[in-house]
This record gives C-alpha cells, sequence and structure tokens, in this order.
C-alpha cells in the first residue's frame, strides 16, 4: 500500500509540474490536485492494464505510439471524474501524461537510492 501511495504522490507532483508548463491544465485546489493524484495511480494501476492488453494489436502497429495516447485518455478519464480539475483538450492531457511520466520516473528512480 505505501508504494501505491507513493506513486500517487509522484503522479500529483506530476501534475503540478505540468500546471507550470500548459495553459490548459489547472486545478480548483491543492486538494483536488492530490485527489487528482492518487485517483491517476489507481486508475493507472487498474484500469490502464486492462486497456493496454485490448489494445496491444493498435499499440504494436504504430510502434509503442499509441501508449501516448492511451496515457491520455488516463489523465482525460480522471479529469472527468473530478469537477476540480480542468483539462482544455486531448492534446493537452497527452502532454500532461508526459510530463506526469517524467516527474514519476525521475522521482522512483531518487527514492530507491
Amino acid at each position: 500500500m505505501p508504494n501505491f501511495v507513493l506513486r500517487g504522490l509522484f503522479a500529483a507532483v506530476g501534475l503540478w509540474v505540468a500546471t507550470f508548463f500548459l495553459g490548459g491544465l489547472y486545478f480548483d485546489s491543492p486538494t483536488t490536485l492530490l485527489i487528482a493524484g492518487l485517483t491517476l495511480g489507481l486508475i493507472n494501476a487498474f484500469v490502464r492494464p486492462i486497456l493496454f492488453v485490448l489494445t496491444l494489436p493498435v499499440t504494436v502497429l504504430t510502434l509503442g505510439l499509441f501508449i501516448l495516447i492511451l496515457n491520455g485518455a488516463m489523465v482525460s478519464l480522471v479529469s472527468h471524474l473530478l469537477h476540480g480539475m480542468h483539462v482544455a483538450s486531448f492534446g493537452t492531457a497527452v502532454a500532461a501524461s508526459l510530463i506526469v511520466s517524467i516527474v514519476s520516473f525521475i522521482g522512483q528512480a531518487f527514492w530507491r537510492k
């Protein structure tokens, strides 16, 4: 359980960093940002693997680039579930997912040491 919470916190930090780079992503409150990070961690743990398997042929045909679309869909899903999270477009959701992935990767790399 602590590993899931840690990943959710890294996702929240990634979303926070994404708000500085993306004009179309904002949160009504810091609490909403934290809940969005935890929700994104939960969705990435349970929903994303199922969708990844279902879209595997498309992912193979696009040489893995479809994973960007899948990650953007997960951020978009979180924004539809939370009323305090606002994403302007799907392109913003894809860009936010890239930033969250980079921040989470860096955070987990430093946490393991």
